[in-house]
C-alpha cells in the first residue's frame, strides 16, 4: 500500500495529493502534525532528513521532494504532466518552478515566523505573505495561458503547483484582481475531481 506522510496546510502535500488522485491508486495517509513539531520526530527525519511533508512511500522506496514525487508519479503511471516536447516542458517546468521554488519556500511559515521576530514585529506575518505571493503570482500571471490551465488544454505539472499557491492567496488575502489569467485558471480547475479530492478541506489529515 501507498501511504503519504502528509500535513493538510503543506503545499507541497497539496500538489502530491492531487497526482495520487490523477492516478487513481488508493492510498493512506499517515498525519505528520508540523504544529505539533511531529516533523522533527526521529522517526520522521528517518524518512526525510529535511524533516519536511510530504513524504511518499511507494514501491518498496520512500521519495521526498514534491516535484520529485510527482515527476515519478507522471513517469511510472503515465501522467502526462509533462508536454511531448522538450521546449514546452521546459516552459511548464518554469511555472512550475515560479511557484515551487521562488514563491513557495519564502513564504514558508518558518521564514516569515523568523522575519517577524527578527524585525522585532515591525514586519506583519500577513503583510510578508501578501507581499511575496503577489509579487510572485503577478510574474506568474504573465508566463502562463488563458485556456483554463497554466499551459496547452489540459493539466500540467504547473497546475499541480499553481493550486496551492492560489489556496495560500486565498488564506492570507492577496488581491487576485490584476491576475484574471490565474483566477480563471484557478476556478477550471477547482472543478476538476482530483483537485477537489486533494483540496486541503477534504484531505485525511485535516482537522475534523
Amino acid at each position: 500500500m501507498t501511504t503519504l506522510f502528509d500535513y493538510w496546510r503543506s503545499s507541497a502535500s497539496y500538489r502530491v495529493r492531487i497526482a495520487l488522485a490523477l492516478c487513481g491508486d488508493e492510498w493512506s495517509t499517515e498525519i505528520v502534525n508540523l504544529v505539533e513539531g511531529a516533523q522533527g520526530a526521529p522517526e520522521h527525519l528517518a524518512r526525510n532528513p529535511q524533516g519536511y511533508v510530504p513524504a511518499l512511500a511507494i514501491d518498496e522506496v520512500t521519495l521526498t521532494q514534491s516535484l520529485a514525487i510527482i515527476e515519478y508519479l507522471d513517469e511510472t503511471r503515465s501522467l502526462g504532466l509533462l508536454p511531448s516536447s522538450a521546449i514546452d516542458r521546459a516552459r511548464v517546468r518554469a511555472i512550475a518552478h515560479a511557484v515551487a521554488m521562488d514563491i513557495h519556500p519564502i513564504c514558508n511559515l518558518n521564514v516569515a515566523k523568523y522575519a517577524v521576530q527578527a524585525s522585532g514585529s515591525a514586519i506583519e506575518t500577513k503583510d510578508w505573505m501578501q507581499h511575496f505571493i503577489s509579487k510572485g503570482l503577478r510574474a506568474v500571471e504573465q508566463m502562463v495561458g488563458d485556456n483554463g490551465y497554466c499551459f496547452g488544454t489540459r493539466v500540467t505539472l504547473a497546475d499541480l503547483c499553481l493550486m496551492p499557491q492560489i489556496y495560500n492567496a486565498e488564506r492570507w488575502g492577496v488581491d487576485m484582481h490584476a491576475m484574471p489569467k490565474l483566477t480563471s485558471i484557478a476556478a477550471n480547475l477547482a472543478a476538476h475531481p482530483a483537485f477537489v479530492a486533494a483540496h486541503p478541506d477534504n484531505c485525511a489529515s485535516a482537522p475534523q
